[in-house]
Formats: structure tokens, sequence, C-alpha cells
């Protein structure tokens, strides 16, 4: 569950190498990985097998598989369609593998196969790819066989989401030690079919995770000794205007639907009619801002708002003060947040954040983690990432992806649910880091759990706070 950059891999390997684990040993750690996956995947005995191996280390993994694979008494053609292993664990490899009685090919045009295994490239890979290797992509695209990728797609980059036009569309991933990068970044990430990880003995060091929730978590565990509403806390809402109370709504139920003690909403007199409808457990504010001797727990501003001076000064105010922030949609801005007395967190969709940094969207998606990385290191706050694998970055260079939620949350109003989810689990835990990533997967979840039996596209926002007690419950009993 562990995410690594190209460069953090080779370092990894010389780390090793450097602590008595040579590479010859990790390449038959992972082909043997890869050899145990592909028999679950398989029933090796009635499949014919062709291995395209490249002239690296991923070729050397894919020699070591198929060296599994004949020994197991399946059929099996290792190929060198660009050249023999240049690399030398891999060239010792495919000596022990000759030295067993087994032959190659290096010509792959006329071999048929039923699972075509894809091990030219992996990770490090340069684009635009050769000609060479473009054409024998195109080729193995265009074959009726499963198609199984070791580590990366050929074709696909490992850090970002760029591919190559001939990139191979597997069928299956089979990645070594982490994930990479790409694998949560469009296009590449449409490239990797359906991934599976490869323990190789490595120590897991990535400072880069996928999100999970852990059933002792406060998010999920609602305890007190002599609790009463102050104890889990009292949050502030500044949201909604006269003409859109809704998205003020929608972020209060979020958060009266995950355990805030109380909620105060900042906003118009008009919209408290629409609000109180749906969140009767709410209070309202018609002033603008805080005081600086506030009593509240934490403050989420922006849903509903418009971008203007007024919300700025509002912004601004409240980066004065000392208890978290979150700042979603109108409070979204270029600006420095470097002066800032509290933790900040901003949870900008793709194109605001385009706004924010200056940067075109097209760039920012095609290196989300990256980015939002930068941006929360520079800026000294939390960024989430909104979109399909939402990214959230914290400033000491850390982070998360999260891997739940679905099309039928890209809708309006779908975010303004996880702002009210955040405001409360910010009030409830000790950790801010867990708080958010907690209330990213929670909201992801919940359109998850609506999916397993409704059609996406039924979803609507005002759904969303009802399944939040079926995901919290959810994650309780994984722990139980």
């Amino acid at each position: 569950m562990y995410i690594y950059k190209g460069e953090e891999i080779k370092k990894i390997d010389r780390q090793a190498e450097s602590l008595g684990m040579d590479s010859f040993t990790l390449m038959e750690a992972a082909g043997s990985g890869l050899f145990r996956q592909l028999t679950d995947d398989f029933e090796t005995s009635k499949q014919c097998f062709l291995i395209l191996a490249g002239k690296g280390n991923n070729g050397g993994d894919g020699i070591v598989l198929a060296r599994y694979l004949k020994t197991a008494g399946a059929s099996c053609t290792l190929c060198f369609p660009a050249g023999l292993p240049k690399t030398e664990p891999a060239r010792r490899h495919l000596d022990y593998y000759e030295a067993l009685g087994y032959s190659y090919e290096t010509e792959p045009f006329n071999l048929t196969a039923t699972v075509m295994i894809d091990a030219l490239l992996g990770a490090g890979t340069s684009l635009p790819l050769s000609t060479e290797m473009k054409n024998l992509c195109v080729w193995l695209n265009s074959q009726k066989a499963e198609r199984v990728s070791i580590d990366v797609p050929t074709g696909a980059s490992t850090d970002t989401g760029n591919c190559d036009s001939s990139v191979i569309h597997a069928h299956k991933t089979y990645i070594v030690h982490g994930y990479k990068p790409s694998r949560f970044l469009y296009p590449a990430a449409s490239c990797y079919g359906e991934p599976s990880l490869i323990e190789i003995g490595l120590p897991q060091t990535a400072r880069w995770t996928i999100s999970t929730v852990s059933a002792t978590s406060p998010s999920v565990q609602f305890k007190g000794s002599n609790a009463h509403k102050g104890t889990f806390g009292h949050g502030l809402l500044i949201a909604g205007t006269k003409s859109m109370p809704g998205s003020a709504a929608l972020a209060a139920l979020g958060c009266v639907s995950s355990g805030a003690g109380k909620l105060t909403v900042q906003t118009a007199e008009e919209a408290v009619s629409v609000i109180a409808s749906h969140v009767p457990e709410a209070m309202y504010d018609f002033h603008t801002g805080v005081e600086d001797a506030h009593s509240f727990s934490a403050i989420a501003a922006g849903c509903g708002r418009p971008a203007d001076d007024a919300m700025e000064d509002i912004v601004q105010q409240l980066l004065q003060q000392e208890k978290p922030v979150i700042l979603d949609a109108g409070a979204l801005a270029p600006r420095s947040y470097k002066a800032a007395k509290c933790s900040v967190i901003v949870t900008p969709h793709p194109g605001e954040f385009a706004r924010m940094t200056g940067k075109q969207t097209k760039d920012i998606q095609l290196n989300r983690i990256q980015e939002a990385s930068q941006y929360a290191v520079e800026q000294g706050v939390t960024v989430v990432l909104k979109g399909e694998y939402t990214v959230i970055a914290f400033s000491d260079g850390s982070g998360v992806v999260n891997t739940t939620g679905n099309e039928g949350l890209s809708k309006g109003g779908s975010g303004d649910t996880l702002t009210g989810i955040l405001l409360a689990l910010l009030m409830r835990h000790s950790s801010l880091e867990e708080a958010v990533k907690d209330a990213v997967y929670l909201h992801g979840l919940c359109a998850d759990i609506w999916k397993r039996n409704r059609p996406a596209q039924a979803l609507r926002p005002f759904n969303l706070h009802d399944w939040i007690p079926a995901a919290i419950s959810e994650q309780k009993e994984r722990g139980d």
C-alpha cells in the first residue's frame, strides 16, 4: 500500500545491495512473486505463456518468471525482441536459465500465446518510445491474448500520467514492491488494468501511501467519558448565500452526520429556512468572520460563497486565529499562507487548484501528486486535491492517495459534504493528518456503498450524508 517514484525505487535497490541483498537476489524474489501471482490468476496448465523481456532489470524479472513457469511444466516461450539483457543480474539469470536447458526466441511476431507478459521496460521508462518499441507495443495490443505487464505497462510514465500513443493496455499489471505514481494519474492509470502488488521482502520506506481508516480511529469510534455535546467540538461553517443556500445545507449535513457536537452556520438570513429544513441541529450567526477570542474548535469556509473581496477579508481574518481552518470553493484563491497562525486545509478541485497556482489544469492532472505536494510544502498547508484518486498532501512532504469513491461523486455539491465531514472529524481528532485522510476515505466510501446496489449516476450529493453511518460501521466491523 506504498507509493514510490522511479528514483526512489532505484535508491531502495542501492540500499538493499549495500545491506547484502544484491540485484540478482532481488530479481529472484521478484520473479518468484510474479510466478505466485500468475498461478493465482491463471490455471497455468491450460494456458500458453509468452514473455517479452527487455534488456534491463524488468526483462530480468521476466527471465526468472519464465524459469519458474518452465520448471512447473507450463507452456512458456521467452523472447527478447529488442536484444539480449545488458544488466549484469539479468545476464546471470539468463545464463542460469540456459544452463537448465531452456531456450529463448528473438523474433516475436510469429509467436502466439493465450497470456502475453510485458517485461519490456518497467519503471524509469523514458518517453516517447523508440520506433522499434512502438511497433512491438502496437503488435502486442492487437493480439487476442490476456496482457500482463510487470511493474508499469510499457509506454506509461512511472511518475506522471503521461503515456506514449502506443502504450500497452494491460489487462493486469503486477506491481513490484510498491505502487508507482502513474497508477493513479490519467491517462496512464487507464492502462494498468487490474493491479496486484508483489512483495519482494524489502522494508517499506515510502512517505506516500494508500489511504485507509483504522477501526480504532476516532473517526469511527464515538466514545467519551461523561460525554456531552461539548465533548465532540463546536464547529463554525461559513457558507451559503441568499442565492446558494444548498451548499451550506450539504456541508452542515455532512458535519452533523459525522459526529460534530455543535455546529454554527454563519450565513445570510435568507438562507436559514433552507438550511434549517434539513439540519435542525444547527445554530446560526449573521456576523462576518470571527472574534479573536472565539470558542470554536475548527472552522470551514467557502461553500456556496463567491470568491470576492468580502470572502478574502474573512479568509485573512481566519488565518490570524489559531484553530484549524478548512478552505473550499469561494475561499480558495491565489494567496500565500506562510504567515498563517493556524493549520490550513485547502480542498480544491483541479480547476480551482489551477487558479491557485497559475498553472494549466491539464498539467496539474498529469502530475497531481507532485503538484499537490510541492504546494503543500511551499505554503505549509494540507492540500486535498479532489478528483478520482483524491490526493492528500501534507506540509512535511508526505501524503496519501485515496482510492474510495466513484463517478457518482462527479456532481456539484459533493465537495460541500466532504467539507462538512472534514470539519466534524477535525474536532474529534488530535491528529490533523488522520482526520483529513479519514474524512476523504469515508466520503468516497459512501459513494461506493451506494454503487453496490444502485446506479452511480443516480447518486445525489444530498444522498451522501445518509450513507455516512454505513461507511463508519463498515470500517468498525473490519476491526471486530
